[in-house]
């Protein structure tokens, strides 16, 4: 496999008011995403963020350091074009969301999951006026069409930037709801990925944990917590 990357070209990345919000220009150059439009982003926090990453690059570009600049290249060139397809994929997460699926035993996961989870599914049910079915082991339950309709409804109120950080929220948790409580600051956003630990930290505690895994536990880690940042960025 080649190891050709993209070579650094300019000197200095700086921050501009740009139609529809803020770009980044490398010596005077605006930057553009893979699909040659324009990279504005909402805000000029999240344009700062973006410049940083260019700013940070060494004499090759490494696309693995620039989780801000690829969120924006996302929403601009696949999130904005598809965002009813996006924002579908991502509500059916409620049709079995993690929360709602709990062990059948040990007595003291089953009350770990509570303690974490209980009070997550009662806040979104006080929050989106929504109910859960919760059940016991892996079969399917059925969650009402009226929560799924609420939920669905108030995921479409979000701008193409913050669907794009939401995507991650969710698909890194397994969990609608985990996602929305990040969006609405229920709880610190550490906390809030380690509810969504609370199976595969069980298991660890019982039978260890290899290299591979954890590794790719941080990297997912990493994802959710960079994608709470993003979508924060989006309404400052």
């Amino acid at each position: 496999m080649s190891d050709w990357a993209p070579k650094r070209f300019w000197k200095d990345a700086t921050v501009v008011e740009a139609p529809g919000g803020f770009t980044v220009l490398l010596d005077g150059r605006g930057v553009k995403t893979p699909g040659k439009a324009p990279l504005v982003v909402p805000t000029r926090g999240f344009a700062e963020e973006v410049a940083a990453e260019w700013a940070a690059q060494g004499d090759k570009i490494d696309p693995d350091t620039m989780p801000a600049t690829r969120a924006a290249n996302a929403a601009i060139d696949k999130v904005t074009r598809q965002f009813d397809e996006v924002a579908e994929l991502l509500t059916a997460y409620g049709e079995t969301d993690l929360l709602c699926y709990r062990a059948t035993d040990p007595a003291a996961l089953i009350e770990r999951q509570a303690a974490a989870w209980d009070p997550l599914l009662g806040w979104s049910s006080d929050r989106f006026g929504v109910q859960w079915r919760v059940t016991s082991g892996v079969m399917p339950t059925e969650q009402p069409a009226e929560t799924l309709a609420e939920l669905t409804a108030h995921v479409a109120t979000l701008t193409p930037f913050q669907l794009t950080a939401f995507h991650d929220l969710v698909a890194m948790s397994g969990s609608l709801v985990i996602a929305l409580a990040v969006t609405e600051q229920v709880a610190p956003v550490e906390d809030l990925w380690r509810a969504s630990r609370i199976d595969e930290d069980w298991q660890i505690e019982q039978w260890g944990e290899d290299e591979e895994a954890q590794a790719l536990a941080a990297r997912r880690q990493d994802s959710f917590l960079a994608a709470a940042r993003f979508f924060a960025l989006c309404a400052c």
